[in-house]
């Protein structure tokens, strides 16, 4: 019973999705920061369970990524519509995030080998940056502190981030990858 926790908790965060659309939408700030936290701990925890009691399953190893990054796509589209994060910064993030996705299915299509994915330090602190910029936004939002330079500094490295991360994984899947494959004999 306990190896269905985490997947429960990842489904469960994957349903506060369109919530938290839904919360923004009507400017509750404060509710989506507190629906934001929740989901990060239901993320840590799940992670947490799978790992202490060796109940990670493929498909939680699917589900969680996509969930995470859903609930990021989810937050930086609707504080795009709201204003509250410039419209380049959201066609930056997407696009580095198309660039990885299209990458690994043209390298499965072509190759017909499972590339293993495995996150870089650039992509760990591009994850950590985008996600301190959705709780400084919302902070900020709900009124209850001024953030505005540490937010800008948190668009710059978001920005800066997602360029360096999503280049390396080209480079590693591309390139690299390229090069390898033509010393072979």
């Amino acid at each position: 019973m306990l190896s269905l926790v985490p997947n429960l908790l990842t489904l469960l965060r994957i349903a506060a999705c369109p919530v938290l659309v839904l919360v923004l939408n009507a400017r509750n700030y404060e509710v989506a920061l507190l629906l934001f936290f929740f989901a990060g701990v239901t993320d840590a925890l799940d992670g947490y369970i799978a790992k202490r009691f060796d109940c990670a399953t493929y498909v939680g190893s699917i589900l969680d990524p996509i969930a995470d990054k859903l609930l990021i796509t989810c937050a930086y589209v609707m504080l795009t519509i709201l204003g509250d994060i410039p419209f380049y910064l959201l066609v930056v993030v997407i696009f580095r995030d198309l660039v990885i996705i299209g990458g690994y299915f043209i390298i499965l299509l072509v190759t017909q080998e499972r590339v293993p994915i495995q996150p870089i330090y650039w992509s760990k602190l591009n994850t950590f940056l985008q996600i301190f910029l959705v709780v400084v936004v919302l902070v900020e939002s709900s009124g209850w502190l001024s953030l505005g330079p540490v937010q800008a500094t948190l668009v710059l490295g978001v920005i800066v981030t997602s360029l360096v991360s999503g280049a390396l994984y080209v480079w590693m899947w591309g390139f690299k990858r390229q090069a390898v494959g033509e010393k072979r004999p």
